[in-house]
């Protein structure tokens, strides 16, 4: 694996099946799958091709090379360390919603403790990470960021931790404005038969990249703190 991250991912279930579905990559089994025609979208392959890349999930730390003498095992290690001693965040459910001109999932009710979680896994798992390339940084567009999310960068490795942290489930590409109502109203009615209530992350889930840039769920870690 090329880079490695920190998601959350649903457990298997009708949630899990359907957001496989829907972005055509099922990350546990490593396969593409048929995407579902859904009214008012023409191509549904057109407009998740990004997040097909990475499966249904929800960044708490971003992907990464892994540090310098450090194997996949004790980078397992380190995670499972840190699932042992964190807790749930229950939220009271998800809400379908616009972010930056892409849809996406996000919780409700519940920000304090997922700024808290995300703050404590950014910070159990900097150790693990290789120090930013030139290039690594170049791509986050440094002269976009705020001079805040620069110091986040350069201290975390993501620009968008601790207080900039905003957990969401991503579900599309960045859309053309006269697409997001028709796709956000089918999405709506595809989704809100399976999704959780409450929604709970309940796991750590051990993401890894392969060559070609697609991602992998290699190890799902129960918080148990």
């Amino acid at each position: 694996m090329k880079r490695f991250a920190v998601y959350y991912a649903p457990r298997p279930g009708a949630f899990a099946d359907r957001t496989a579905r829907w972005l055509g990559w099922d990350p546990v089994l490593g396969q593409t799958l048929p995407q579902p025609e859904l009214p008012g979208i023409a191509d549904p392959a057109a407009i998740t091709v990004e997040p097909r890349r990475y499966g249904f999930h929800g960044t708490i730390r971003a992907p990464f090379r892994l540090a310098e003498g450090l194997d996949a095992d004790q980078l397992r290690d380190g995670v499972a360390r840190l699932a042992a001693r964190l807790a749930p965040v229950s939220c009271t459910g998800l809400a379908l919603e616009t972010l930056h001109g892409f849809l996406a999932l996000t919780p409700q009710g519940c920000e304090a403790a997922l700024l808290e979680l995300g703050a404590q896994v950014v910070e159990g798992t900097n150790p693990l990470r290789a120090p930013l390339t030139e290039a690594e940084i170049a791509r986050r567009r440094p002269e976009t960021l705020t001079s805040r999310q620069r110091e986040l960068l350069d201290r975390w490795g993501y620009p968008f931790v601790m207080e900039e942290f905003r957990f969401h489930l991503t579900l599309t590409d960045r859309l053309p404005a006269d697409q997001v109502g028709p796709v956000a109203t089918a999405l709506k009615a595809h989704f809100t038969p399976v999704l959780p209530q409450p929604f709970v992350i309940e796991d750590l889930c051990l993401f890894g990249e392969d060559a070609s840039g697609r991602f992998h769920l290699l190890h799902r870690y129960a918080l148990t703190g």
